[in-house]
């Protein structure tokens, strides 16, 4: 049942007012990150039954490599079907107008953030305290 006019209007100030809100929040609701690619589990499954398929033939033909080839293509398969999926950008994609289109942030305004290791940063957090007992 489509939405009456109204309603689409209500819908679309709803819209424009969550995004003057909470750029991030909309950026994140409007992103394709949360789908799985469907093509990556077939292909995975594919590679799973041919590897078995491997597998069998080997150990019925008495051919230890070609059962070992079956395994690890069954494995590698299995893998990478559970594997996570690479992400190409981290971080926020950019801001989102009223009109609905993305503004790609610059390089010149996101600020240079390097990954710190987990020992670096206890390291910080073990001086902060030594500091903060000094007073």
């Amino acid at each position: 049942m489509p939405l009456s006019e109204y309603e689409q209007r209500v819908l679309e100030q709803m819209e424009r007012q969550l995004t003057s809100d909470d750029p991030r929040l909309a950026n994140t609701l409007t992103s394709r990150g949360g789908r799985r690619p469907v093509m990556r589990y077939v292909i995975a499954g594919a590679g799973a039954v041919v590897g078995l398929l491997l597998l069998v033939v080997g150990a019925a033909s008495s051919e230890p490599w070609l059962g070992a080839l079956g395994f690890v293509v069954m494995f590698a398969a299995v893998a990478s079907a559970f594997a996570a999926p690479r992400r190409t950008r981290s971080g926020p994609q950019g801001a989102v107008r009223p009109d609905g289109t993305v503004r790609r942030p610059t390089g010149a305004t996101r600020p240079a953030t390097r990954k710190q290791g987990f020992m670096s940063r206890m390291e910080e957090r073990w001086d902060r305290r030594r500091h903060e007992g000094d007073r």
